[in-house]
């Protein structure tokens, strides 16, 4: 199939996590989906933007620079951005909440990945933010975690995230597609998301599902 450039706004329209990964997994990309459970889930139940990585440590020392390095993430994200908090699943704090959430927002970032916890869910909430996280705690992330690498490649469940790596979050879980099969994997989603289409009908007007598979290779 030919490719072709989508938006992200068509892209969260019209795919969804499950198709983009049986895309991935025909081109022979099969490890594109993190383990883990990101419970947490405020705002759009589907999103899709760009990585903006950042790698996160916890820490049992008081910090001499507390929220320099996320804050300056933060600033440098760009419209489309999805903020990706690499925090190896840490419970210790809740490292986003709402001002991080506001500050994101006002710099065009769509939303933020947290492998880790976060806080002020109402708050997001409120202001329409969405964010993915694995958790909640209460606590503030000063001199309990703190960033140490800004646009770096990440590990969040086994699954390589890299800035500017489209990533599309929903009620299934995470996918991360990278740019150099990017275009690709959203033409054969596409393709595959018409099938799915043409199949559902036929097995609505009464066709078998054996049947519709044998025609359509598709279920």
């Amino acid at each position: 199939m030919k490719e072709a450039n989508y938006s992200l706004k068509e892209i969260e329209e019209h795919l969804y996590v499950a198709v983009i990964s049986d895309a991935l997994d025909a081109l022979g990309y099969p490890n594109q989906s993190p383990e883990g459970d990101f419970s947490i889930q405020v705002g759009k139940s589907r999103l899709a933007g760009r990585c903006k990585t950042t790698l996160w440590s916890d820490m049992y020392h008081k910090d001499p620079n507390p929220y320099e390095l996320e804050l300056k993430a933060v600033d440098d994200c760009m419209p489309g951005d999805i903020f990706i908090a690499a925090a190896a699943g840490s419970t210790r704090s809740g490292i986003w909440g709402e001002l991080l959430s506001t500050a994101a927002k006002n710099r065009g970032c769509v939303g933020a990945l947290v492998d880790g916890c976060i806080r002020d869910i109402a708050k997001i909430r409120d202001m329409g933010f969405t964010v993915f996280a694995k958790g909640k705690r209460v606590y503030d992330s000063q001199n309990r975690q703190r960033v140490v690498g800004i646009d770096v490649p990440v590990e969040i469940g086994g699954v390589r995230f890299c800035s500017g790596d489209l990533v599309v979050c929903d009620e299934d879980g995470v996918v991360v597609v990278p740019q150099k099969v990017e275009r690709l994997v959203l033409s054969n989603a596409m393709q595959k998301v018409h099938a799915e289409n043409v199949s559902r009908e036929a097995i609505k007007k009464g066709m078998k599902a054996t049947e519709v598979y044998k025609k359509y290779g598709i279920l």
